[in-house]
């Protein structure tokens, strides 16, 4: 039962998390547009998504904790999702004098789509878990 659970929020679960970490991306991004030299990152959203649904998430993004007592917890922390291998550099439109390939326009408007598709996209979660507990009541 919790595996049918599991996998009809797979999708939009992971569709979330890559969605905040693109957020974090472009938000590095626009904080750089003033440096020189740098240059402006995204990564593929749609081959991440499928990646990550195809395998899963946790089996390859986890890392070990260590503990220095027989009473401690063990646990599991989740390493960064997206490595700086992932990333892709981003072609300017415009060049600048500086070698900074961060156009803040561009940046902007990536920023409030990816923005706006988190908040729909957790909408979608919201109707799904209402209309299983609905079900469930039922």
């Amino acid at each position: 039962m919790i595996d049918k659970l599991d996998a009809a929020l797979r999708f939009n679960r992971e569709a979330l998390n890559l969605r905040a970490e693109r957020q974090e991306v472009l938000a590095a991004n626009i904080a750089h547009a003033d440096t020189p030299n740098y240059k402006a990152r995204d990564f593929d959203f749609s081959a991440r998504l499928s990646e990550a649904v195809e395998r899963g998430r946790a089996s390859s993004q986890s890392v070990s904790l260590a503990t220095t007592s027989s009473r401690h917890l063990a646990g599991q922390a989740s390493s960064q999702a997206v490595s700086d291998k992932d990333l892709l550099y981003r072609m300017p439109n415009q060049s600048s004098l500086d070698g900074n390939t961060v156009e803040m326009d561009v940046e902007r408007i990536a920023f409030a789509d990816n923005a706006l598709r988190y908040e729909s996209n957790l909408t979608v979660i919201n109707s799904k878990i209402k209309s299983m507990l609905s079900a469930i009541q039922q």
